[in-house]
């Protein structure tokens, strides 16, 4: 789990910046709780509040978990992810091209 800041990329429909955390990460992407619903194929950019830098993932999916909670499922675009959550446990993280 990372606490992080969910911000929509410009452009959105809605305009959302919210301090929240993630539920699931990966190299590929990430389960985050938000407060708000979101629609498939926004853009949004994750970044930890701990100061490593941003990631850009697109929706994928969003569950409605109770009143006023989601989980919204982010796949990040393809790059270099530094996040030293993942140095910690497999070394320098590079996402694939595809």
């Amino acid at each position: 789990m990372v606490e992080v800041k969910l911000t929509a990329v410009a452009g959105a429909s809605v305009e959302r910046d919210e301090r929240t955390y993630t539920d699931n990460l990966s190299a590929h992407g990430a389960r985050v709780h938000s407060t708000t619903p979101w629609q498939l194929g926004e853009q949004a950019e994750v970044t930890p509040v701990r100061g490593e830098p941003s990631l850009r993932g697109e929706v994928v999916y969003c569950q409605k978990a109770g009143n006023e909670r989601f989980f919204v499922g982010l796949k990040f675009r393809d790059g270099h992810n530094s996040w030293s959550i993942f140095e910690r446990f497999n070394g320098p993280v590079i996402v694939n091209a595809f």
